[in-house]
């Protein structure tokens, strides 16, 4: 069954929800995970604590990290400046110093869930967290995670397989990583969870 076509319409904003992750290079070889989410609204809305005006941040908040080269989290803190229940939001005591010990590759966001779900900790920074493994990713790509030859022990660079473009029996593979292509019958029986593989840098 088809859907019908959204009709066209005027509109206007009435919300904003901005999410910013920063990564920077340490010099003791650590690396620093800086994730933000900002929401606003345009118009004035009532709130616990009085009115927030057009464009004042309902939620501004920050998750901050410190992380090894194996996407191990060695740190970590929160910090919210703006939120809707003022001496109630920020008094989970920093809970998210829990998510030391994690690995952004290997069962993070289950561990954020055991860890954070519900009354644990805040709806929007346990939201935050997801976004952390492919952001970290991309900062890590091409410069600690080697994406062109995969890992000495002969496993493929870890974007294959992890999306619909770049799966092994796909186009892009076999053009740009030819020597991991595979044909779907071969890559049906190669699909298996693998580590993550690090450049020799």
């Amino acid at each position: 069954m088809s859907s019908s076509p959204i009709p066209n319409s005027s509109r206007r904003l009435i919300h904003r929800r901005a999410i910013d992750v920063q990564v920077f290079a340490r010099d003791d070889e650590l690396f620093e995970v800086e994730a933000g989410l900002v929401d606003s609204k345009t118009q004035d809305i009532p709130l616990a604590d009085g009115i927030r005006r057009a464009g004042d941040p309902i939620h501004d908040m920050t998750l901050s990290l410190v992380i090894d080269r194996q996407m191990t989290i060695r740190q970590a803190s929160s910090v919210t400046r703006w939120m809707p229940y003022p001496g109630a939001c920020e008094s989970h005591g920093d809970a998210y110093a829990k998510l030391v010990g994690l690995n952004l590759m290997r069962g993070f966001r289950l561990g954020v869930k055991d860890r954070l779900s519900g009354v644990k900790g805040c709806t929007h920074l346990t939201e935050l967290c997801q976004v952390l493994p492919t952001a970290v990713i991309q900062a890590f790509a091409g410069t600690v995670i080697d994406t062109r030859e995969g890992s000495p022990e002969g496993h493929p660079p870890f974007q294959i397989d992890r999306c619909h473009a770049l799966r092994s029996d796909g186009s892009v593979v076999e053009t740009h990583y030819p020597r991991w292509y595979r044909k779907m019958a071969e890559a049906a029986q190669a699909a298996e969870p693998r580590a993550l593989p690090a450049s020799s840098s």
